[in-house]
């Protein structure tokens, strides 16, 4: 497994950089779930908000918005081309993500090289994009419980982490018959306990010795 940082320039409208050239602050988008053409995220502001932005509010590509406080907003909006570029190209997003008036930070893991090359030939679509830290990840293990390992193995299964989805959300929390709420809680905490068990190894594998980074893939 790989982990790779991604800079974007986006060139293409979003309502999430025009929010933040608005504001002229940072913005850090906590991904929640990616579903077909939309992701739903935890919007967070650097700015003092007391309401829904109406930049948020009158986008035609905004399909959800709430106000969580504390400048927190939970957004639901189809996908400027990021989010699916990685998505369907066998990526795993890191929950959160930065952007600010000018740039766009991804960290990305993935399995093969020929899936970053894809993710950045699709990037380039949208704007102007360079990669940044590659790392490559030791052999780990991790420890989900039974329940867990159950609702990722059958998803995977299922297509669920396909793009487009083979399966919904709520097709699997009818299968497992649970609530599409507890399926999700299910799957957000495999893949926390995956994610932060490979980004230790890596920081495991550093510490031990030199790291030589894998050659950038050519454009």
């Amino acid at each position: 497994m790989y982990q790779a940082e991604i800079h974007l320039q986006q060139h293409k409208d979003c309502v999430i950089s025009q929010l933040a050239t608005e504001y002229d602050t940072n913005i850090d988008i906590d991904i929640e779930e990616l579903h077909d053409e939309l992701v739903t995220f935890i919007l967070g502001i650097d700015a003092d908000v007391d309401e829904i932005p109406d930049t948020l509010v009158h986008s035609d590509q905004v399909k959800h918005t709430e106000n969580l406080g504390n400048g927190n907003f939970l957004v639901t909006k189809t996908s400027c081309g990021a989010y699916s570029a990685i998505d369907q190209n066998h990526g795993i997003i890191r929950r959160r993500t930065f952007i600010s008036p000018n740039r766009r930070v991804y960290s990305v893991l993935f399995f093969r090289r020929q899936d970053l090359r894809a993710m950045i030939k699709d990037f380039r679509e949208i704007g102007t994009v360079t990669l940044g830290k590659l790392s490559q990840m030791g052999d780990s293990s991790v420890h989900l419980t039974d329940r867990q390992y159950e609702v990722i193995e059958y998803a995977l299964k299922m297509g669920y982490f396909e793009w487009p989805r083979d399966i919904t959300s709520e097709e699997l929390a009818d299968y497992f018959g649970i609530s599409r709420a507890t399926l999700l809680e299910h799957l957000r905490k495999a893949e926390s306990k995956l994610l932060t068990d490979a980004l230790e190894s890596v920081t495991a594998g550093q510490n031990r010795s030199s790291h030589t980074e894998p050659a950038i893939p050519p454009k």
